[in-house]
């Protein structure tokens, strides 16, 4: 039976186990899930900060990351500024970014959520408003709600995934991880 591992990945973790990066020792996931033969299924930027599936199932692993299942994923996005309704309906639209114009998106604004400190602190400017946008996306290009948010002019402060299809972080605490039902 597969192993489906869900990971409250902190801002500054690689979503790998090893780091051959730099000469700095960097946190990687070894750091915090002691689990034999399960892999990152997708990726989470270092800065970004969430939830990260980790599974041992190389069939399961491609339904979750492979855009063409389209699962969708859910992130809160701290973003510089107080988005609009054209904004909105931008990402709602689609973006279009160097790489091409992205799926439709759901994009609305939020409260600011209960979470967690984050370790640096997003930086705080008297003079710019920052709010916050929940934006569910079905595909993962590199780095994409960063982009898609800075093309329609609210570039991202903090970013944390909180769930991709069925699974969401609900109560589970910053570097923490539990084993979960892999059935979709």
């Amino acid at each position: 039976m597969a192993r489906l591992i869900l990971f409250n990945k902190p801002h500054g973790v690689l979503s790998q186990f090893t780091d051959k990066g730099t000469e700095t020792k960097r946190q990687t996931l070894s750091d915090f899930v002691d689990v034999r033969s399960v892999y990152p299924a997708g990726r989470l930027d270092r800065d970004s900060e969430g939830l990260l599936l980790l599974t041992d199932d190389g069939k399961l692993q491609a339904r979750i990351a492979e855009p063409k299942y389209t699962m969708p994923k859910t992130y809160l996005a701290q973003v510089e500024g107080e988005p609009d309704e054209d904004q909105l309906a931008q990402l709602a639209q689609g973006v279009t970014l160097k790489d091409g114009v992205t799926r439709p998106a759901q994009a609305a604004p939020i409260p600011p959520p209960d979470l967690w400190d984050r370790d640096p602190p997003v930086r705080f400017r008297k003079t710019v408003p920052d709010s916050w946008i929940r934006l569910t996306i079905t595909e993962g290009r590199n780095r994409q709600v960063r982009r898609m948010t800075a093309a329609v002019g609210l570039p991202t402060l903090r970013l944390v995934r909180w769930s991709i299809g069925p699974w969401s972080l609900d109560d589970l605490d910053l570097g923490m991880w539990r084993e979960v039902d892999a059935h979709i």
